[in-house]
């Protein structure tokens, strides 16, 4: 007898679903958009430790997600959902998040440990909601292309939150001065922004089934078990590069604006022209990628996101070349985000024929582990970059004049870095389709996003 296939999802679970992603791309953008700005350039924070404060707190998130997915597996065998730690996270998530951005004293000691501590307790909140969020795919749906669906969703919903941040978070601040008021401003509206997303979305997916086993697992023996799964590795190991590149980017944003484009207001209009046009690029490549193939299009995406970053660094002092290269950089990036998301979930289901345990939770632990410190990663490196070429910090009443060296690292750090680390991410890339047999895919049935 030929098996039924499931009744496609209808398209309110499939925003209750996406909508959550508002609130994870408003977390992700915004920290490595805006903090490392924030304590150089605001708070007068050196380089060095500004860096920090931004790596500490992720790679502290980097331990945590794993834990954090074993436990959402564990609720999962127990009450059959994952309700109560993206709950947990939801609530608790906004007032850290507006709490990193409302430093209350003067002193940059104090003000990089305020931060630092905020965004620790922040990352921890958000690992809460983000593990379980991940894991609801592979759970969502019995038919691969409904889970291609949902993705698809997410990522629309993802690039909207990206985009509200990125655009209207430096407006907002610099609508109220831009000093320390103007932060702490955009800290609170954004923050409440965020929680209703996420709250929304939490309470929309309670009726997903969750069922993670046959037994529940601990840490040690979900990664023991998670151990062998190489096509899970090999995509996570392309993901951290790629996600390191674009992390690098966002940090690097603020400084070519105030400093290669000399106006730091042009930082809105370089996120709106890098992250616009994802949403209309993921029905594209979901398309292209029915059509040709998944990973073959995650690989051409990948590559011309890399020759984008190549040909940004020549007119990097060109505000129109800068906006158009930001513009090619938006629709690279939908597919680097739709498509490793439409191939996690199936790497979990590939797994549990091997080892006869279905993880989500284990798996996407790890995976927004990698994905989390990666992105956090990309400020510090960014920090680095200009300790190096001796960029000179200032608060915003005393502006300095940048030497040509942290000029140039400027530049190269927002172009050629990053494209470097893309080249890096093909070969595992090509090495998973090997490992998969990942060929093009007609489907057989239309499913509009």
């Amino acid at each position: 007898m030929t098996a039924v296939p499931p009744a496609p999802l209808p398209r309110r679970r499939l925003l209750g679903y996406g909508i959550g992603s508002v609130g994870t791309g408003v977390f992700s953008a915004v920290p490595g958009l805006l903090l490392l700005y924030y304590l150089t350039d605001v708070l007068g924070v050196s380089a060095a430790i500004a860096g920090a404060v931004l790596v500490v707190p992720k790679a502290w998130d980097v331990l945590l997600n794993p834990i954090v997915g074993a436990a959402s597996d564990r609720e999962a065998v127990r009450t059959g959902r994952r309700t109560r730690l993206l709950l947990v996270g939801a609530v608790t998530l906004p007032v850290l998040f507006a709490a990193m951005f409302a430093v209350p004293a003067d002193s940059p000691g104090i003000a990089a440990a305020w931060a630092g501590v905020a965004f620790l307790l922040a990352a921890s909140a958000f690992a809460c909601f983000q593990v379980p969020y991940v894991a609801l795919p592979a759970e969502i749906s019995a038919d691969p292309s409904e889970r291609g669906r949902a993705m698809a969703w997410r990522v629309v919903c993802l690039t909207l939150g990206i985009l509200v941040a990125g655009g209207i978070a430096p407006a907002l601040t610099d609508a109220a001065g831009g000093g320390r008021a103007g932060y702490a401003l955009m800290g609170a509206v954004i923050g409440l922004a965020m929680g209703a997303a996420m709250i929304a979305s939490t309470l929309a997916n309670r009726w997903i089934p969750s069922r993670p086993g046959p037994r529940p697992l601990g840490l040690v023996a979900a990664l023991r078990t998670a151990r062998g799964n190489r096509p899970f590795f090999l995509l996570l190991g392309a993901s951290v590069a790629q996600i390191l590149a674009v992390g690098i980017m966002l940090a690097g944003a603020p400084y070519v604006a105030t400093y290669r484009l000399d106006d730091y207001g042009l930082t809105s209009a370089m996120f709106v022209c890098m992250v616009g046009p994802s949403a209309f690029a993921v029905p594209l490549w979901r398309w292209l990628s029915r059509r040709y193939g998944v990973v073959e299009c995650y690989v051409a995406g990948v590559l011309l996101f890399a020759a984008t970053g190549f040909a940004a660094y020549p007119v990097i002092t060109s505000t129109a070349g800068v906006l158009v290269c930001a513009g090619l950089v938006g629709v690279c990036y939908a597919a680097m985000q739709l498509l490793s998301l439409v191939l996690l979930p199936e790497t979990v289901h590939a797994d549990t024929g091997r080892t006869g345990h279905t993880q989500s939770g284990a798996f996407t632990g790890l995976y927004t582990a990698a994905e989390t410190g990666a992105l956090a990663l990309g400020p510090g490196v960014f920090a680095l970059i200009l300790a190096v070429t001796s960029f000179h910090s200032s608060d915003l009443e005393t502006p300095v004049v940048q030497p040509e060296s942290a000029l140039t690292g400027i530049g190269v750090g927002f172009t050629i870095v990053p494209a470097l680390l893309l080249l890096i991410s093909v070969p595992p890339l090509l090495a998973f389709r090997r490992a998969t047999g990942h060929r093009p895919v007609e489907e057989t049935q239309e499913n509009a996003v």
